[in-house]
Parts: C-alpha cells; sequence; structure tokens
C-alpha cells in the first residue's frame, strides 16, 4: 500500500494516529514520575524518550501541546525535577493504566498500584518495581512551532540499574534488564538483542563484539 499527503489527510483520525504513531518503528516504553509542588506524587507513561548527549547527560522527551492541563509537565516547571523508569514485563498493564486522565489530587503510583521510591538526590518520585531508574535535573524547554509541542530537556544526575545487565565497557544491555518496548501508542514489545557491532570502519564490516 502506498499513501501520498492528500491520503493521509483523508484517513479516519483515529486511524491515522496510529498509523503515523507507528512508523517510527519501536520506542522508549517509560514511566515519568513527578511530584507537585502541594507533594501530590504523579505517574504517566511516554515514548518519546530521546538521547540530547553524554556530556553533559543529556536526555529529553516530547511532551504535548499544554492547551489542557498537563501534570508532568507543570510538575516539571514547578520543581525542576523528574525521573525516567523502564517499563517491564511485570508492570506494563499499570504503567499502561497510569496515561488515564486521574484528577490532579490523586497520585498515579497508588491509582494503578505501583510503588513509589526515593533518593537524598532528589524529591521526584521513581517507581520501585523499574529496573531502571534515571533521576534528572531540568534544564531545558524548547518550543517546537510546528505543532505547539515542546522537547523536555533534563540533566542525568542519578542511575540505579541492576548490575547484571551493565556490561564492563558501560554498556547496559536492555533485554537483561527486561525493558520493553512500545509500538505506536498501545503495543508492548519484549527486547531480544542480536548482536553488538564494533565501531564501524570504512575498509571492513563491522564484527561482532564478544560478551553482552
Amino acid at each position: 500500500m502506498k499513501l501520498t499527503r492528500s491520503d493521509i489527510d483523508g484517513l479516519n483520525k483515529r486511524y491515522r494516529a496510529h498509523l503515523i504513531n507507528s512508523l517510527s518503528g519501536f520506542k522508549s516504553a517509560t514511566l515519568i514520575g513527578t511530584r507537585s509542588k502541594d507533594g501530590c506524587d504523579n505517574l504517566g507513561v511516554f515514548n518519546s524518550i530521546v538521547h540530547i548527549g553524554a556530556n553533559p547527560p543529556l536526555l529529553g522527551f516530547i511532551m504535548r501541546p499544554h492547551t489542557v492541563e498537563r501534570h508532568t509537565l507543570e510538575n516539571i516547571l514547578n520543581t525542576g525535577y523528574f525521573t525516567f523508569n523502564h517499563i517491564t514485563a511485570g508492570i506494563y498493564k499499570q504503567a499502561h493504566w497510569s496515561s488515564a486522565k486521574f484528577d490532579r489530587a490523586v497520585s498515579e503510583f497508588e491509582a494503578v498500584g505501583l510503588s513509589t521510591a526515593f533518593s537524598d538526590v532528589h524529591d521526584a518520585p521513581y517507581v520501585e518495581e523499574s529496573s531502571v531508574k534515571i533521576g534528572l535535573r531540568f534544564k531545558q524547554q524548547i518550543p517546537i512551532s510546528l505543532n505547539q509541542t515542546s522537547l523536555i530537556i533534563g540533566e542525568v544526575i542519578e542511575i540505579d540499574i541492576p548490575e547484571i545487565a551493565l556490561s564492563d565497557d558501560g554498556y547496559l544491555n536492555l533485554d537483561q534488564a527486561g525493558t520493553l518496548a512500545i509500538g505506536a501508542l498501545d503495543g508492548y514489545y519484549k527486547s531480544t538483542k542480536i548482536a553488538r557491532l564494533a565501531y564501524a570502519r570504512t575498509e571492513e564490516l563491522p564484527k561482532e563484539i564478544d560478551g553482552n
């Protein structure tokens, strides 16, 4: 099937959303944890986590237009901190449930049956059941005028990961960590590593790296 732009514009709204959300392939399955200035813990599922840079360590995500209440964004702007928590097979249904439109005064952690965890570094809540936990300090909000979304960038200030999934060279083996991926907005997939490949050079096909 081939679709032109005019074909795409003529699709049913829901059908078009599923299709376009699927085109970018597998995406990260992540829960973002925040705390309001009034002390209410908030949790939401996001599939737009992106690597910004390693030095300094920066990660970001895309926030939908702030035309309605966006508790995650408002909490980040008010407190300056948030967490990324990888979704695993043991919690994906609860994670997806957190995308429901709960009232501001309701903690999604409690509503969906997930536990909070905290550190001494910042006040934003982690998901205790998550295998990979990342603490971030808000650094920048970049508006995207094309569709009124924005890129939220945070500096990584804390990492909590299982040692069994960490290679000697710093590579994090996501399938050993149990990290899931998302297709579109509602398809959850297990990850299986095929191989790691050596640094690519012009003179030969990259070879596989032994180990994790």
